[in-house]
């Protein structure tokens, strides 16, 4: 190991049973890049390696080295806790699911209420020409334009229908589930 100037952060000291369960998981094809990069900078942490030159080894952000040293030391006790159980399924699942584990990230709120999405399913079964439509079939544009008229929702795209229907885009299939359902309701006399 070569030595580089920089502060020395606390060490991580691994027991053989971690070493054993990081060096496994860097190695198993079924392990994510996030998990083997997260297990390979624990690793080179515990070999005596700085945040600086951990991020240099492995390509990465100096604070990311940081981060998982730093929540790493932060679960030590529960490491051990999972350690003394005595399975290796317990120790595994403590550094996969808990100390390794990707943050929950929130992601955007959503746009459209249930009630909404429900609405627009429900104008799509309707007759468009009950809607003064000179269509015989919904297109996703025309139930959109409906839905706004309608003051289901202020705004949305045809393509948002046709998620809500389960078709992509804004171009109605020749042959849709809805076309299919009216066909069907036509022969009950409906």
């Amino acid at each position: 190991m070569t030595t580089m100037p920089g502060p020395r952060p606390q060490p991580i000291v691994l027991t053989e049973s971690q070493r054993e369960m990081l060096v496994h998981l860097t190695r198993r094809t079924n392990s994510t890049q996030g998990l083997v990069r997260r297990a390979r900078i624990v690793l080179a942490a515990a070999e005596g390696y700085n945040n600086e030159q951990i991020a240099q080894r492995l390509g990465i952000n100096r604070e990311t080295a940081r981060l998982w040293r730093s929540k790493w030391l932060a679960k030590a006790e529960r490491l051990v806790s999972a350690e003394e159980v005595g399975e290796e399924k317990a120790l595994r699942e403590c550094i996969e699911e808990d100390v390794l584990a990707d943050a929950e990230r929130s992601g955007a709120p959503a746009t459209f209420a249930p009630e909404q999405i429900c609405s627009i399913v429900a104008l799509a079964c309707e007759d468009p020409r009950e809607s003064g439509r000179p269509v015989t079939h919904w297109s996703t544009t025309e139930l959109a334009d409906e839905a706004i008229k309608r003051g289901i929702v202020q705004e949305i795209s045809a393509r948002s229908v046709g998620r809500f229907l389960g078709r992509g885009g804004s171009e109605a299939p020749s042959d849709t589930l809805l076309a299919k359902q009216r066909a069907g309701s036509g022969a009950r006399g409906l």
